[in-house]
């Protein structure tokens, strides 16, 4: 068995990157709510795309850097991501499977999680919430699955990520 090392490491990177900036890129008060989890839908794309390379510390390592950078409380994104690529990395065989439709249902239900984590931290610390927020951020999410992708396929398939 011939074993390559892996390459196009560097296209993850600069992927997660742009979805930290596409995070912090500043909206409107009125579409806030809107603002698709783009860290989170990255985050599922290279789970279910490279399993063996991304996982729950990568999520972990992203969701202190999305702290940092939204000024939340320092491990709240990192506990809800790290979950979503748990449960990802769990079922990634019978996502991947599945058209793009199809998976879309499967990503609602993760950023949706994702959120409720978020929520119920928010919660916890005691921090007033908005609850449409909870719902229009997944379904924002879901809608923009198929075009991230095949956004993120083309990229993989470009550069040769494996």
């Amino acid at each position: 068995m011939i074993r390559t090392s892996p390459q196009g490491g560097g296209v993850v990177f600069v992927t997660f990157l742009m979805a930290l900036m596409l995070t912090a890129f500043p909206v409107p008060s009125w579409a806030e709510i809107w603002r698709p989890a783009w860290v989170a839908l990255v985050l599922v794309y290279w789970c279910m795309a490279l399993p063996h390379r991304i996982g729950v510390g990568t999520a972990w390592l992203l969701g202190i850097v999305l702290d940092v950078l939204s000024g939340t409380l320092l491990g709240q994104h990192a506990f809800a991501l790290s979950i979503v690529a748990f449960i990802t990395l769990k079922l990634y065989q019978r996502i991947r499977v599945l058209p793009v439709w199809q998976q879309g249902v499967s990503v609602f239900a993760l950023i949706l999680l994702y959120q409720l984590c978020l929520l119920w931290v928010e919660g916890t610390v005691g921090r007033p919430v908005s609850p449409w927020g909870y719902w229009s951020c997944p379904l924002a999410s879901t809608l923009l699955w198929p075009s991230v992708f095949v956004l993120l396929r083309g990229a993989r398939r470009r550069y040769r990520v494996a």
